[in-house]
């Protein structure tokens, strides 16, 4: 019988993950993977209930492109657009004045290691959007220089006009046409989609005592997003299986509750569900351990061959995060993986801030960025066996102390 926390066997299961393609909430990808892990739970040996919500809102994007010239640049729309301009094509020039009616205008934003569009991105925008363009084309750094989003909320206004993401690697292109007064288009086809479909996954194993287990994890993302969402998602079923195994035979003493959301990058809509309507209260639960995004991801570099990784790992661009009750056992199970720890004492990171906003006093998790994070270049390639065993191990011993 295999070992579910081998790095072998967990790598597979990031190649089935990227196999599915795009996981965007709603999409075709998306309901794909959450049938693979329903799967997977119930071959472990879990009750598996799908729990089915549904989000306002989602846009549905065919295709984005902008042309400069003969040059013809990927484009991503950044959510949300316009409701009446969800396809749309037009021709304009830049512009760097004041009015720029009829015109487009160019915003930059610089890298912030943030996931979440936040009130500064707004600001820019928005400043942007009352020199009345026809659409703003936008560019944001990031270490791959790729085309690049932030995470949405549902509550969340339209913007004015279209604002259209095209790679950070293409600011001297647009630097250019701007100085020269190229005309550009762009050709965005998508439309919108309400109240949409989507569902949780919840694996029990019931035991005899009163207090719960939770372990949680995001399906949903962006992009294909291997190295962000996969190695949660790899964690997850090791632990389901893991978990399985040591009990087999044996009595379960605390319950064990695996959730698998979505709906995060659109609004955490998938966790807000299950903490509104399945999680057991925070008096059940003795521990919340959450897998967040790029937990094993390796450290990139550039060269003139493009780019390259030493197997190595980044580990000050990933958290350990724990509330103040976990700490002692958290540090001492975490002892060998390298990452900054992070005490949520006042806040968390990712989901786990819905969690601890819920009133749950005991958890932890891992979550980081990548240098492909939250860009189409997110693929299987940003981990390996190597790295993703020992962040297995250590979540299977911290879980293993905890039962």
């Amino acid at each position: 019988m295999s070992d579910p926390l081998s790095g072998q066997a967990l790598y597979r299961d990031i190649e089935r993950y990227a196999g599915f393609g795009l996981h965007r909430y709603g999409s075709l990808g998306a309901e794909a993977a959450m049938s693979w892990i329903e799967h997977e739970l119930a071959a472990a040996g879990y009750q598996v209930d799908s729990q089915a919500l549904t989000m306002p809102r989602q846009y549905e994007l065919d295709h984005a492109q902008l042309h400069i010239g003969t040059a013809a640049l990927e484009a991503f729309p950044h959510w949300w657009l316009p409701e009446d301009r969800a396809t749309f094509a037009l021709s304009a020039r830049l512009s760097d004045e004041a009015d720029a009616t009829g015109k487009l205008v160019w915003v930059h934003l610089p890298h912030d290691r943030s996931a979440y569009l936040n009130d500064s991105h707004r600001t820019a925008i928005h400043q942007a959007a009352g020199r009345n363009p026809v659409a703003i084309v936008l560019t944001i750094d990031n270490p791959a220089n790729d085309i690049f989003t932030y995470n949405a909320n549902q509550e969340d206004a339209p913007w004015p006009v279209p604002v259209i993401v095209v790679a950070a690697r293409h600011k001297a292109l647009l630097a250019k046409a701007l100085h020269e007064g190229t005309v550009m288009s762009i050709d965005v086809a998508g439309r919108y989609r309400q109240d949409v479909p989507g569902r949780n996954l919840i694996g029990h194993l019931d035991g005899s005592a009163s207090q719960a287990i939770v372990i949680s994890t995001p399906i949903t993302s962006w992009f294909t997003s291997t190295g962000e969402r996969g190695p949660g998602i790899a964690n997850f079923l090791a632990l389901a299986r893991h978990a399985a195994r040591q009990v087999s035979g044996r009595p379960l003493s605390n319950k064990l509750v695996f959730v698998a959301t979505a709906g995060h990058e659109i609004g955490h809509g998938g966790m807000e569900h299950f903490l509104r309507h399945a999680a057991p209260p925070p008096s059940e639960v003795k521990a919340w351990i959450h897998l967040g995004a790029s937990n094993a991801c390796h450290q990139w570099t550039q060269d003139g061959d493009g780019w390259r990784t030493d197997g190595s790992v980044d580990g000050a661009a990933r958290r350990l995060v724990m509330s103040p009750s976990m700490q002692a056992m958290v540090s001492q199970q975490f002892r060998q993986i390298d990452a900054v720890p992070f005490i949520a004492d006042k806040e968390a990171i990712g989901e786990l801030r819905d969690v601890k906003a819920a009133g749950y006093r005991d958890f932890f998790g891992m979550a980081g960025s990548h240098r492909f994070f939250h860009t189409p270049t997110d693929g299987p390639q940003t981990t390996s066996p190597a790295i993703l065993e020992p962040v297995a191990r250590a979540f299977a011993s911290a879980l293993d102390a905890l039962m």
